[in-house]
């Protein structure tokens, strides 16, 4: 499976999300199961395959509530961000038991977008953007989902196929209401993917592996 931010968007920007225009387009992404929409405010995750380390499902009873601060720690300095555990529970709920469990450590951030739509992708410890935690878990959207600059947000591989990738957005993107936005990053944060951004991607391409290596390297909470 790999881990993408949309089909749609050749119809919204001449960019292809795995590729620049001249590239060959994608295949379909393997199929993978999909958990239900959450019921009764309980997660529900489910076994999937691609799992990249072995890490525990997150409790299916969401244990964070409220605005959980979050820094990505990573080879270019720190990027703070803010989660929202009351819109999005059973994200953040994953993110936090992942960060908790270690899984982001020592894993690059694997996909710069320069054109059409303007992200930086981590979250695959394999560094392939092909690569997750072993189970998947429901969307959280309500179809009002933006992407302006400094949005935090999940890369998927269709409905319900969240994991462990998420995207961080730079500038803003015209993205469909189809990834669950689940934080915002602080304005230091911000600026350390602008930096980033800034270099470009390898080999001058519109979409790839950033010219500027980026690795977590941990994730503090709170």
């Amino acid at each position: 499976m790999r881990a993408r931010l949309g089909s749609t968007l050749l119809v919204l920007s001449a960019l292809a999300l795995a590729g620049c225009a001249s590239s060959p387009a994608p295949a379909e992404p393997d199929a993978m199961p999909t958990a239900d929409a959450v019921p009764d405010g309980a997660c529900a995750y489910v076994e999937a395959a691609g799992g990249v380390r072995d890490v525990e499902m997150p409790p299916a009873e969401a244990e964070v509530s409220g605005q959980l601060a979050a820094v990505l720690q990573t080879s270019v300095g720190d990027i703070p961000m803010t989660l929202d555990a009351d819109r999005t529970p059973c994200t953040v709920g994953s993110f936090a038991s992942l960060a908790e469990q270690g899984y982001y450590d020592d894993s690059p951030c694997h996909r710069l977008t320069t054109s059409g739509i303007f992200v930086l992708q981590c979250g695959d410890p394999s560094g392939t953007g092909r690569g997750g935690p072993g189970y998947s878990y429901a969307d959280e959207l309500d179809d009002s989902e933006t992407y302006p600059a400094g949005t935090v947000a999940m890369a998927n591989a269709g409905a319900n196929t969240n994991g462990s990738q998420f995207f961080l957005v730079y500038e803003d993107s015209p993205l469909p209401p189809a990834y669950t936005v689940f934080g915002q990053l602080d304005e230091a944060g911000l600026a350390v993917v602008r930096e980033v951004a800034a270099a470009g991607a390898q080999g001058g391409a519109a979409d790839g592996a950033p010219a500027t290596e980026v690795t977590i390297t941990g994730v503090s909470l709170g």
